[in-house]
């Protein structure tokens, strides 16, 4: 379990996200269509942005609302919600008429700096409290700032990493989880011979799909190949394709899900988080929001009792650093005209019981090391274990290199893993988009 005495070391090690670093979208990331923007700064009200539409995570959002306005009397908050795979483009479009949220969910990397290079999101270095800074790393408040500025306030710890379940590994004889490409291989063959289908994948969405290529490319090339592609946008190394090429011979042994690529991610128990609730399937490659996910779509709507993590296995050759890890942290901004009290409520969000809160209604682990130490399953411990010890860390690649990047490499994913493309194609593709950002 992480404690206090880890912040030291999350401090000293590398982050990438572009300019910034690391922040990704979490919560329960279920659809539901949301309301209008902002006018905090004129009416008293805050309008938040978020992407969780039921059970204990939009529960949290509308306590932690209220007990802010009863603390607060002046200033309600007007939760509204997202649907995650359309947060991006109704928030930018939002942001570019004048009638953005006051406070929002923040995905960081090349869209953070675009947002601040257009003046959209609000400079908090100056106000945020003194416990919030006792508590939370100075490395992690690094996720979210641009030239020393912090944009961002972090508020939860979500890298990727497998989810499986222990019950579908123990009755295909898997006994520990795999350290290796080849492990991981000998996995699927151990589930399929069982029955079971070895892979959970949400192709439908595309994204969760371009995790595959991110850590492939996260094992293939070096932490600085990684950062210089954030700042000139060269894809010419040959690890690029060498994981594009990876990736297509894991495609090649059938590990994945029937109906992969239109498979939703997280949207019924048919998701691919539903059929690890449902033990369907034996694992997924997913972001650390998953266990809350994967709670709301069992069938008693609580926990996984036997659910488990390891992260991405180690691949012979590559440049990548042992025990690099891809995703990092969720993070909360303001927009440009929202009111001070914006401010106030990110602080609010980074206290102990409220972190806490939000550990207990997500399933995921908090930034505030306060709250770490609440954390209790074994999986959650070894997720903040494997983020503290990490050499290096980054976000999502299609948020490290901004939109036009991003959304070439998603659908690139796709048409390389149904076939229709090549790992030079591929390249060829992110190339291309990276020549027009």
């Amino acid at each position: 379990m992480a404690s206090k005495t880890s912040k030291n070391t999350r401090t000293a090690r590398r982050l990438l996200a572009g300019s910034a670093a690391l922040f990704v979208g979490a919560g329960l990331l279920t659809g539901c269509s949301a309301g209008g923007g902002g006018g905090g700064a004129d009416d008293g009200t805050l309008t938040l942005w978020q992407n969780s539409t039921t059970g204990p995570g939009q529960d949290f959002w509308t306590q932690a609302a209220a007990d802010f306005t009863k603390a607060n009397p002046d200033v309600a908050i007007d939760v509204q919600t997202v649907q995650n795979e359309d947060f991006d483009s109704k928030l930018q479009t939002a942001l570019n008429s004048g009638d953005a949220p006051d406070v929002f969910l923040q995905r960081g990397g090349g869209k953070l700096q675009a947002m601040v290079q257009a003046g959209q999101v609000k400079d908090i270095t100056d106000g945020i409290s003194d416990d919030a800074r006792a508590d939370i790393s100075e490395g992690t408040f690094g996720a979210g700032s641009i030239d020393g500025k912090v944009y961002s306030m972090p508020i939860a710890v979500l890298p990727g990493g497998f989810w499986y379940s222990q019950d579908v590994f123990d009755a295909a004889g898997i006994t520990t989880p795999p350290t290796t490409i080849d492990e991981l291989d000998d996995a699927v063959t151990a589930l399929k011979d069982s029955g079971t289908q070895p892979v959970a994948l949400g192709g439908k969405d595309a994204w969760p799909a371009a995790h595959w290529y991110f850590f492939f490319a996260l094992r293939a090339c070096s932490s600085d190949t990684l950062e210089q592609a954030a700042t000139d946008r060269d894809f010419s190394d040959p690890c690029w394709v060498d994981a594009a090429q990876d990736l297509a011979d894991f495609r090649d042994t059938e590990p994945f899900n029937e109906g992969f690529l239109t498979t939703a991610a997280q949207q019924g128990a048919g998701s691919s988080a539903g059929l690890i609730a449902n033990k369907q399937a034996g694992m997924e490659l997913m972001g650390a929001w998953d266990p809350g996910v994967i709670a709301s779509l069992t069938p008693d709507a609580k926990p996984l009792p036997d659910l488990g993590w390891f992260p991405f296995p180690a691949i012979d050759g590559g440049d990548g650093e042992p025990g690099a890890i891809m995703g990092g942290v969720d993070g909360y901004s303001c927009s440009a005209g929202a009111p001070d009290s914006c401010v106030d409520f990110l602080n609010y969000l980074a206290t102990p019981d409220v972190q806490t809160a939000y550990y207990k209604a997500f399933n995921a682990p908090p930034v505030n090391t306060v709250a770490q130490e609440s954390v209790t399953e074994p999986y959650l411990q070894e997720v903040l274990a494997a983020y503290n010890d990490a050499p290096f860390v980054s976000q999502w690649l299609d948020t490290v290199y901004g939109l036009n990047v991003g959304n070439a490499m998603n659908v690139a994913v796709v048409d390389l893993l149904s076939g229709d493309g090549t790992p030079q194609e591929f390249v060829d593709a992110v190339d291309a988009a990276a020549k027009k950002a």
